[in-house]
């Protein structure tokens, strides 16, 4: 891809990460790649592209970044896959592309820089010229997004008759003649401290967060 391409993006998204590291590169790499196959040479249009990115690593703050797809404008979808991969789909044309990173691509860094001891500055100086063919793998792919998923206001919202709370975009699931939330039936990532339903915290030591 071009050099000077390259250093804008690359540069943003550093400022937005706070680091420089082999990761970032090749998510700039390959959000710029991406955004290619399938059309899109303005990544900060809004509302023309969607992003799926199957892991939250390193890699998938510079594919925010470089494609301007984000979560507040539901732009990007998070699949907890743990690959180095992301799909790209033009909204306006439905063309979509699955970028895979390839592991062999860390050791041919070396070849590109036998002098430099440092593992890191290697793949980081590595991942800037290495061709794309032997960054990533690429596949045409097709990708149907619900109407609830895409960027707009929320078409859907339902009550879980459990706990009462407000659902969006059709994420309810039924059981039983009953419209529940999905911590309701599968369980959440949290448990109620709280013996009502209103959070009581005067205080820090009434806070029990885990980090």
């Amino acid at each position: 891809m071009e050099k000077d391409r390259l250093t804008r993006f690359l540069t943003e998204a550093v400022r937005a990460h706070g680091h420089l590291c082999p990761g970032l590169v090749l998510g700039t790499r390959m959000a710029v790649y991406g955004l290619d196959c399938i059309g899109i040479r303005e990544p900060r249009a809004r509302d023309t592209h969607y992003l799926i990115v199957e892991i939250d690593r390193c890699i998938a703050g510079a594919l925010q970044v470089v494609t301007g797809c984000s979560l507040g404008h539901r732009t990007v979808k998070f699949l907890d896959y743990g690959k180095m991969a992301a799909t790209f789909v033009n909204l306006e044309t439905g063309a979509a592309a699955r970028l895979l990173a390839r592991e062999e691509a860390r050791q041919k860094a070396k070849t590109y820089f036998p002098g430099v001891q440092s593992r890191h500055l290697r793949l980081v100086e590595a991942f800037k010229i290495m061709p794309d063919h032997e960054l990533f793998q690429i596949r045409a792919v097709s990708v149907t997004i619900p109407d609830h998923d895409l960027p707009r206001k929320p078409l859907l919202s339902a009550t879980c008759d459990m706990c009462g709370e407000t659902i969006y975009d059709g994420r309810e699931v039924y059981r039983s003649r009953s419209t529940l939330c999905r911590p309701c039936v599968e369980g959440g990532y949290y448990i109620n401290l709280d013996t009502d339903s209103t959070l009581s915290c005067p205080g820090v030591e009434r806070c029990h967060l885990a980090y």
